[in-house]
């Protein structure tokens, strides 16, 4: 879809997790187009009128919706039409190879294999669907450990063996490839050390690229500079701890990278409109790993 600029999140998912899940109320779509490297399940309630962009489609969404987005993927919901100040968004991001290459090969799992395969298209939900598992995506908040990652997969199992749609064009390819994986490459290497007083040189130095072409690279494949892509890594990762933990707010501060406690809450109100306290709130959010 032209015309809309696309935010290349990285998201707070480690290794360690099996799945992130993020339950939100809100009044308005405020998020950017985005894509990542992870896998996500999106349910939206109460959102008639919506804007869906899934890569390369776009289109009118009714009031409840469901949507598995696969790697790379670009993909976000604008305000549009949608007059609802009352929104829930439930978001399960994942890594692709969450069952591993060999269990999905197994017969039982060929389902969710072939699903997660359409996956890279975009694939939406019949409404019959989403009554049916709407209430377990809901109650999958609500659970954690080993019981969150039963719920999960029994999720993805029903939901493949469920009627869907693909969204995106099978023409539909991202342009740029090679200077796609390099940029992904530069921010996976941000997010490793977002802790530490990283630099651009550094960082152009380890996609071995010069420092005016990783430049330039970086803001035509982002739409940022490097401070503010850095900054952003930086916010995702405090919004994780604001949401999962009670830290008091410099601590975590310092621990994603902030040295400057007013420079921080500067940064943070400008880019998520409310304070650090306001921000933890308003969300709620849980770290779901296999234990």
């Amino acid at each position: 879809m032209k015309g809309v600029d696309v935010f290349r999140e990285i998201t707070p998912l480690t290794q360690a997790d099996c799945f992130l899940l993020f339950d939100r109320n809100k009044k308005r779509f405020d998020f950017p187009v985005h894509r990542h490297k992870e896998m996500e399940l999106n349910l939206i309630l109460n959102a008639a009128g919506a804007k869906r962009v899934i890569g390369d489609h776009s289109a009118e969404v009714s009031d409840s919706e469901l949507v598995l987005t696969g790697p790379g993927l670009k993909h976000g919901w604008l305000n549009h039409h949608c007059k609802s100040d009352q929104i829930r968004e439930i978001t399960i991001q994942f890594h692709e190879d969450i069952l591993g290459e060999a269990m999905l090969n197994r017969d039982h799992l060929n389902a969710i294999k072939i699903m997660f395969q359409a996956s890279v298209k975009g694939i939406v939900f019949l409404s019959e669907t989403i009554n049916e598992v709407s209430s377990q995506i809901v109650a999958l908040s609500g659970k954690s450990g080993f019981d969150s990652v039963v719920g999960f997969l029994k999720i993805l199992h029903q939901l493949s063996l469920s009627p869907y749609k693909c969204l995106c064009d099978a023409e539909f390819v991202e342009k740029d490839i090679v200077e796609e994986v390099l940029i992904e490459k530069a921010l996976s290497f941000i997010n490793e050390h977002y802790q530490q007083q990283l630099t651009f040189t550094e960082t152009a130095k380890a996609v071995n690229l010069p420092d005016d072409l990783f430049s330039r690279m970086l803001k035509r494949s982002t739409g940022l500079t490097f401070n503010d892509c850095l900054a952003r890594i930086r916010l995702g990762h405090v919004s994780r701890l604001l949401i999962e933990n009670n830290y008091p707010v410099g601590e975590i501060a310092y621990r994603c990278g902030f040295n400057n406690l007013t420079n921080f809450h500067r940064i943070f109100k400008l880019k998520k409109l409310c304070t650090p306290k306001q921000f933890r709130e308003k969300y709620s959010g849980n770290r779901l790993a296999v234990y």
